[in-house]
């Protein structure tokens, strides 16, 4: 398996992780009858309990691009160091997002998302060369 393919593994990892810290706060946030029903109706959460739940969306949406970035690398036998470098650098943005995003600090919450979406973007880049 490739650097990438096993950053992109634990990139995963930590979604699942993302999961349950929203789980976990969204669930002291409403009641048990609105957690464990059906949810027709939207809930809104906030403070942390949102903020975590954002984060978590936003790793969804980067995750799908990174994914790409992992398989194109892998596949058209591209995996270099800087591919390897930008895959470490995307996991440890989307490590420091999540408490950034859920303690609110601005304006460095973007700055991670960029570092994370800009290698991925080189990662896609390095991939056509």
């Amino acid at each position: 398996m490739t650097p990438e393919l096993t950053i992109l593994t634990l990139a995963a990892l930590l979604q699942c992780l993302q999961f349950c810290a929203y789980s976990i706060m969204a669930n002291r946030q409403v009641s048990r009858r609105i957690a464990l029903g059906p949810r027709d109706e939207p809930v809104l959460l906030t403070g942390v309990a949102g903020r975590l739940k954002r984060a978590m969306e936003n790793h969804f949406e980067g995750l799908a691009l990174f994914t790409i970035a992992c398989i194109v690398v892998t596949l058209g036998g591209q995996s270099t160091t800087l591919t390897q470098i930008c895959a470490w650098i995307y996991l440890g943005a989307r490590i420091a997002y999540v408490p950034a995003y859920a303690f609110g600090l601005s304006p460095w919450r973007s700055v991670i998302w960029a570092a994370g979406f800009f290698a991925t973007l080189i990662m896609l880049i390095a991939a056509l060369t």
